[in-house]
């Protein structure tokens, strides 16, 4: 069978499943220009919420995941997929805001073009890695849950702020900036996240003092693993 073409300047997208990665996606992918509103289509069944929460941003809804597989070029299985010619990802939450950590890994029949088409498009909500099949249960424990992790973390620096007397607005506004700047930090310097923390700790002083506190928490790196 020919493969035909997908062409990247019209192509449409839908979503099989209308769950919450698929709204963080559309959301994303709406925000960031890459694809009109009208160019995004799901299927709700029954739930009157989930209709409510993609047709209030733009995305044309059916009753049907049919009609969204032939008003589609490209489709987007928010579930777990068996399917040949399939192109798997593990986006996170942040797609919602333009910043997802998403993986991919080709199928056996998927294309190299393919690829570069789904990149492009988890491309313009957040970066995207591409990794061996084998890789994706480690995946999933990293980017796919860790934003649950970072957001206990921040929620504890909040508390933290709030317990030394700070108004909880703020509290929360400098935890997020403060995660949010180490993070591009990161990204952006290519150090190591050890050479970093060393470089903000002082001898004696109460950075290191804290650090000291996580580590007998069980936030620490032991033999290359981190234990959160």
């Amino acid at each position: 069978m020919e493969t035909l073409p997908i062409s990247a300047e019209s192509f449409k997208v839908g979503f099989i499943g209308a769950g919450k990665m698929a709204e963080s996606i559309a959301r994303g992918v709406v925000a960031s220009g890459m694809l009109p509103q009208n160019r995004n289509s799901t299927a709700v069944h029954s739930n009157l919420n989930h209709r409510q929460v993609f047709e209030s941003f733009g995305v044309n809804v059916f009753s049907s995941s049919e009609e969204v597989v032939k008003e589609s070029d490209v489709v987007i299985f928010s579930v777990k997929p068996q399917v040949d010619r399939f192109v798997r990802v593990m986006p996170n939450t942040p797609a919602a805001v333009g910043e997802a950590a998403s993986v991919m890994s080709l199928g056996t029949a998927a294309t190299e073009e393919d690829g570069a088409l789904v990149a492009k498009l988890f491309g313009s909500v957040g970066k995207m890695f591409k990794v061996d099949e084998k890789m994706f249960d480690a995946v999933t424990c990293l980017s796919g849950s860790g934003p649950a992790y970072i957001f206990l973390a921040i929620e504890a620096l909040a508390d933290g702020g709030v317990a030394a007397g700070l108004p909880r607005e703020l509290a929360l506004g400098l935890a997020s900036q403060t995660v949010f700047g180490r993070a591009t930090m990161v990204s952006k310097t290519g150090k190591h996240p050890g050479v970093l923390k060393d470089d903000v700790t002082s001898p004696g002083g109460t950075t290191i003092a804290g650090v000291h506190e996580l580590e007998k928490g069980s936030w620490s790196c032991n033999n290359g693993e981190q234990n959160i």
